[in-house]
C-alpha cells in the first residue's frame, strides 16, 4: 500500500510541475483552453507558477498538505477550462489527479509526519 501512495504522490508532483511549466512557457494549447475562462497570458503564467509551486511543496512531508491544496485548486481551474472549451473527455481525465490530490491532502491530515 505504501508503494501505491508513493507512486500516486509522484504522479501528482510530476503532473503539477509539467502542467505548471507548460503554462509558464505559454504553450499555445494552454493559452487557448484557459482563454475560455477569460484568462490572458499573464494570468495563465501566474497559474503556472502557482501550480509549479504546489508541485514543489508536495515533495517535503511538512508542506505536502498545502502543496496538495494548491495542486487541487490549479487542477480544478484547468478542468473547468477544459469543460468550458468543449474538451469534456480530457476534463474528465483531470478528475483523476484531483482525486489523487484530495487523497494526499487527507492522508496528510491523518498522518502529518508522512
Amino acid at each position: 500500500m505504501q508503494i501505491l501512495k508513493i507512486a500516486l504522490l509522484t504522479i501528482l508532483i510530476l503532473m503539477s510541475l509539467a502542467a505548471g511549466a507548460a503554462k509558464i512557457l505559454q504553450m499555445p494549447q494552454e493559452l487557448e483552453f484557459l482563454s475560455h475562462l477569460g484568462m490572458g497570458a499573464r494570468a495563465v503564467m501566474l497559474l503556472g507558477i502557482i501550480q509549479a509551486v504546489g508541485g514543489v511543496l508536495l515533495v517535503p512531508p511538512q508542506s505536502r498538505r498545502i502543496g496538495a491544496l494548491i495542486a487541487i485548486v490549479a487542477l480544478i481551474v484547468s478542468g473547468l477550462a477544459l469543460f468550458t472549451s468543449g474538451n469534456t473527455g480530457i476534463g474528465l481525465i483531470t478528475l483523476f489527479p484531483i482525486a489523487i490530490g484530495v487523497s494526499v491532502f487527507l492522508e496528510g491530515k491523518k498522518n502529518p509526519t508522512a
